[in-house]
């Protein structure tokens, strides 16, 4: 009999925070030895893989959870009333969110600390995408007011699959694609919906892999970022302004956005009531970082403490796992905006229009567990032209930060399961 104990293991982000740790200290005997060429051709190369891999993944992911989710809403020919309202509450509060943090990061600016002479650096590094930026800019400006609509619907979906950067016409045939499965009978979509079920369960392990190897990826990337910043400390203090700008907006979303919806639109249930029943389902979110993990405690609170009927419960709060990502979606738009400040791109109107629909249209396929986020930035990332590189930025503090928006989540499910089931009494 094997008496040996087990090791424990160490935590992903954990792992990550060891990993960024390594990478700086690898960038500054880089620095201090003057051999930032080493760092380039031999270590960063392993940070660009790990960006490429969550690229690789981006489209399947959002496909198939994409369907998955609409198609999950099959109950809602049983309840179209009430699933028409649970949708265009969550779209609503998931449009405000989106808002309040592009509205955050253009106010703040956080990656305005770093050093000016280091931004032009990275600028001049990517000066290619700032020019086709610009040439596009130029190009769009030149076109109708209804110009969009042939950037949103496909003309081959074999090629819009094959660009991320066309991710808005991928989101647009898995819609069409999941209401034509919902329209046909049950018995010829079964077949179907069982094979997405098992591809979604393929594409998340795909992504569990690929998380798994974040630690060497901040490594590599923080090695690079520390030998192009030739060690200035002004990205530390953007880096922090930053959390600070994530954090605050989660908060208000949290204890005045929420709050503000119930008091409007959450009929007998009082304020202070509803923020003492949902503490301990924030604890749990904050602490596991997973919606997922999460929800059957949120349905024994809602159900118990906020006394929301079982049948609202059970159809508001899953469909909310899925489709309901106000934290994650306010903390995207303010990443987005924090990364394009540091590598000194400026967004044009169209560009923050952009991120907001797709910021909020791929809320839906955020998969509820930790690190799925990262998929989906490095693709809102890629479609507005940013390169995707510049999540080294942002990974390595990403833990405490990703456990305040999954609170910030489940609070949103249950603020409108609450209002939902007040509506329908």
């Amino acid at each position: 009999m094997n008496n040996r104990k087990r090791r424990p293991t160490i935590p992903l982000y954990l792992q990550i925070l060891l990993g960024m740790a390594a990478g700086i200290i690898i960038g500054i005997i880089a620095l201090l030895l003057h051999v930032e060429t080493f760092v380039s051709h031999w270590i960063m190369p392993w940070g660009q893989l790990f960006i490429r891999m969550l690229q690789l993944i981006a489209i399947p992911l959002i496909f198939v959870t994409l369907v998955k989710g609409v198609v999950g809403l099959k109950d809602i020919s049983k309840f179209s009333k009430l699933g028409t309202k649970t949708l265009l509450i969550y779209l609503c509060t998931t449009a405000i969110a989106v808002s309040f943090g592009v509205g955050a990061g253009l106010v703040v600016h956080p990656g305005d600390l770093v050093n000016k002479d280091i931004a032009a650096g990275l600028q001049e590094t990517y000066q290619n995408v700032i020019a086709e930026k610009a040439l596009a800019a130029e190009q769009v400006q030149g076109k109708g007011p209804l110009s969009f609509l042939n950037d949103i619907v496909p003309g081959n979906i074999i090629h819009a699959a094959g660009n991320n950067s066309n991710m808005l016409q991928v989101i647009f045939f898995a819609i069409l694609f999941a209401v034509a499965i919902l329209l046909i009978s049950q018995e010829k979509a079964k077949p179907v919906i069982d094979f997405f079920d098992g591809l979604n369960d393929v594409i998340l392990k795909m992504v569990d892999f690929i998380i798994r190897l974040a630690p060497m990826g901040v490594t590599a990337l923080m090695a690079g970022l520390v030998t192009d910043f030739k060690g200035d400390g002004s990205i530390f203090s953007a880096l922090g302004l930053y959390a600070v700008t994530v954090a605050v907006a989660m908060f208000v979303i949290m204890f005045l956005f929420y709050p503000l919806m119930i008091w409007l639109f959450g009929g007998k249930i009082r304020v202070k009531d509803f923020l003492r029943a949902i503490y301990p389902v924030q604890l749990f979110a904050f602490t596991t970082s997973s919606s997922a993990v999460t929800l059957p405690v949120t349905m024994k609170v809602v159900e118990s403490e906020l006394k929301v009927s079982k049948e609202v419960s059970s159809f508001v709060l899953p469909i909310g796992v899925t489709v309901n990502m106000d934290g994650t979606s306010c903390y995207q738009a303010i990443a987005i905006l924090f990364i394009a400040q540091v590598l000194g791109i400026d967004l044009t109107l169209s560009q923050i229009l952009t991120i907001l629909f797709m910021t909020i249209l791929s809320s839906i396929g955020t998969p509820g567990i930790p690190g799925g986020t990262y998929v989906i930035l490095a693709m809102v990332l890629t479609s507005v032209g940013i390169p995707a590189e510049g999540l080294a930025l942002i990974i390595g503090i990403d833990r405490p930060l990703d456990m305040l928006r999954t609170a910030v989540n489940v609070t949103g499910d249950a603020a409108v399961a609450s209002i939902v089931d007040q509506r329908q009494k």
